[in-house]
């Protein structure tokens, strides 16, 4: 569906986007997270044919998004951060104007406007101006303007900035519904929001790919949780020495060991060595626990290790 391969963005002196592959398959529904400036909306951007690339070459549905831009559009139902809409427009009116821009056939025209606004859960309002909804609304109408032609790849920037919760709740139950028919990418920085909507992530940071997972897998995965009545002396070195432990992190009186295997069998052995380590050095030991890694925990991880 989508194939990325060593895409490069400069802007002058600043590498926006350095060097990024990645593919997304059919009926993927992929979040591209990072902090400000990590180089998301430039990847889309670029996927969409909006601005080319510096280097590297990107696919849609097998079609080159430089050489073969029109049929690669023709796949593609974007979305962008800033939605563009005619607000003096009446929500059908301006749907069906989009349907015609984007070629839909005249004698399908009117069911496909009614189907993105049923989907989409304007039918209600498709005879108001566009101007007099609120944002909420206006965000749906912008979804629906994507979906018209009935792409089989949505390129989502941003879809719930600026709404408040309940908006953002509709929102992203719309998005949820699209997933189940599309190729999704979405692009946000509301982790609950990828946990809920998304199988897989990517999470970028200075224009690179820093690391890329399953939302499923995370389930998988724990860390260990080691805590003493009193820090001893050298106990991050020692905890850092444990075999299998790659990162140790202090919180108050407790130490978070990640591990390079997250399943049972190896943090049981983890769990051994700290217990056996600490017996051996005559330290209390207060707790020792597993906790679930969230996506959260991910993501700071990968990000201000980079920054580190």
């Amino acid at each position: 569906m989508i194939k990325a391969n060593s895409l490069t963005k400069r802007f002058a002196a600043v590498n926006a986007v350095n060097d990024v592959s990645f593919e997304i398959g059919s009926g993927e529904v992929v979040g591209f997270l990072g902090p400000n400036g990590a180089g998301k909306s430039t990847i889309m951007r670029i996927l969409t044919s909006f601005i080319p690339a510096t280097s590297g070459t990107a696919q849609i549905n097998g079609h080159d998004v430089f050489s073969d831009s029109m049929e690669a559009r023709r796949a593609i139902g974007y979305l962008p951060e800033n939605v563009p809409l005619y607000p003096e427009m009446r929500v059908r009116e301006y749907l069906t104007f989009r349907a015609k821009l984007k070629e839909v056939a005249r004698g399908g025209r009117r069911a496909r406007v009614d189907d993105a606004m049923k989907r989409c859960g304007i039918s209600s309002v498709a005879t108001r101006p566009i101007g007099h909804l609120s944002k909420g609304y206006r965000q749906r109408v912008g979804l629906a303007d994507a979906l018209v032609h009935d792409p089989a790849i949505l390129i989502l920037d941003e879809p719930t900035i600026g709404l408040d919760p309940n908006q953002i709740r509709e929102i992203r139950q719309v998005m949820k519904n699209l997933g189940e028919e599309h190729t999704v990418v979405l692009s946000t920085h509301i982790l609950p929001e990828v946990e809920m909507i998304c199988k897989r992530f990517l999470i970028l940071d200075r224009g690179r790919i820093v690391t890329q997972d399953r939302i499923d897998s995370l389930k998988e995965r724990t860390r260990v949780s080691v805590g003493f009545d009193t820090i001893p002396d050298g106990a991050e070195e020692t905890l850092s020495s444990i075999s299998g432990v790659t990162r140790v992190t202090r919180e108050n009186d407790r130490f978070i060991l990640d591990t390079a295997h997250g399943d049972r069998p190896a943090r049981a052995a983890i769990e051994k060595q700290v217990f056996q380590a600490a017996v051996g050095k005559g330290w209390v030991i207060t707790e020792l626990a597993r906790r679930a890694i969230t996506l959260e925990d991910v993501f700071v991880n990968a990000t201000m290790r980079d920054h580190e």
